[in-house]
């Protein structure tokens, strides 16, 4: 089927943007407090299929222009996701007044103002609801009842957001959704110099969507492009996995550490190379001979042998290097003969999004094409499955029956 038909949602409602910069703490009540505000009806329903849109970009310390547009990056002409989990890194310059300083809260105010602007952006605009197709998949969600007070809501929120220097996570829920989220909250964990300060690392965010626990990792690791750097990346890895906690709550045993969430999902500039020389890698690029390229991919090399990120998966790449690209340019960078190894920059996957767990399949992996920075963003959708429970569905109510098709629709892609 046409992975454009799935994503199409029904649409509504007006621009507006909820932002919790310093959201660290879980917040239990969430669930019965967002659903009585929005006037919502709570239903059982036994088995519910989303997609999640993910994705990370590394920005270069460019701050966006007030008329950049995300749409391309979020693809809104095709992709109707229910949640948005944006990554980026080096929103601010990696420089000590910004290593070392406090956190410059305005440019995340920025990018959530542009990212609010575009997911909300085409659905006002259209007005008109779309019906689904024989076959589409249908969102199971409850239905806002005539005399609520919620007509005037948006039709996504932002559920999360958290900076740690130049690394910044975002989460965006669509409205319905919302109330059905619980125990949201983040950590932050610094690897870079003295193996501690902010300009290298991670900043996670976990949440439940019914009974599920899903994590994600946004990270920026080691840099470097000799031989023998990747294993600080692997080290960079390995100290996220081990020092990221999550806040306990005496009344809930919620998972703390991201390898006990139900569903993981890792993105970030990860910062892998290309084991070739220079000339070798441009040729291939040129030829677009990726599949030669990848078995010379750092990452691939370092998950097969073991050495990190074991047990995690990552979908077939089938798309142009991401990195380093001239700023405002098509063309990848050149760099001169005469300047030391490490300082040299040869096109390679630096962005990636990986995931682990159970309950997740990945149908989408591709890149956006911004010229902002050296770095092309990265993109990745998600079907995800839920067990769902709640008070019994009310006789002849309009969501009855649905969710059995989708339950089975899911069932079936998911081991696929």
């Amino acid at each position: 089927m046409d992975t454009s038909k799935i994503f199409r949602k029904r649409m509504t409602g007006r621009k507006f943007v909820v932002h919790t910069e310093d959201l660290t703490k879980p917040t239990g009540n969430m669930q019965s407090t967002n659903q009585e505000s929005l006037g919502f009806k709570n239903y059982s329903i036994a088995g519910e299929t989303f997609m999640l849109f993910v994705s990370s970009w590394n920005a270069g310390g460019i701050t966006p222009s007030d008329n950049l547009e995300l749409e391309e990056l979020l693809d809104t002409e095709h992709c109707r996701a229910d949640i948005y989990v944006l990554g980026f890194q080096e929103i601010v310059p990696l420089k000590a007044g910004n290593v070392l300083g406090i956190d410059n809260t305005n440019i995340c105010s920025k990018w959530n103002a542009l990212i609010e602007q575009a997911l909300n952006k085409r659905m006002a605009a259209k007005g008109a609801i779309d019906e689904p197709e024989v076959g589409e998949i249908q969102r199971v969600y409850p239905v806002k009842t005539p005399n609520s007070n919620n007509s005037t809501a948006p039709d996504f929120q932002c559920l999360i957001s958290k900076q740690m220097v130049g690394i910044y996570i975002t989460v965006w829920v669509r409205t319905e959704l919302h109330g059905y989220i619980r125990h949201p909250s983040v950590s932050c964990v610094g690897c870079g110099i003295f193996g501690y300060l902010g300009n290298k690392g991670s900043v996670s965010v976990r949440f439940f969507l019914h009974e599920k626990s899903f994590c994600f990792v946004c990270s920026h690791l080691a840099s470097g492009g000799k031989e023998g750097d990747e294993r600080q990346r692997n080290i960079d890895a390995t100290s996220i996995l081990s020092r990221t906690l999550f806040p306990a709550e005496s009344l809930h045993h919620l998972p703390r550490k991201i390898l006990e969430h139900d569903g993981v999902v890792w993105l970030g500039d990860l910062n892998y190379r290309i084991h070739l020389p220079d000339a070798a890698i441009r040729s291939l690029v040129e030829r677009k001979e990726w599949s030669t390229l990848l078995e010379n991919d750092q990452l691939k090399a370092e998950l097969a042998e073991g050495h990190v990120f074991e047990g995690w998966h990552e979908e077939e790449i089938e798309f142009a290097p991401t990195y380093k690209y001239n700023q405002n340019s098509d063309d990848y960078y050149v760099s001169n003969h005469k300047l030391k190894a490490k300082e040299k920059r040869a096109p390679a996957w630096c962005d990636r999004i990986i995931w682990f767990g159970k309950g997740l399949k990945q149908i989408q992996y591709t890149r956006g094409e911004s010229r902002l920075s050296d770095h092309r963003p990265v993109r990745a959708i998600f079907m995800v499955g839920n067990e769902v429970s709640g008070t019994k569905k009310e006789p002849g109510s309009p969501m009855s029956n649905r969710f059995v098709d989708v339950s089975n629709h899911f069932n079936k892609s998911i081991n696929d």
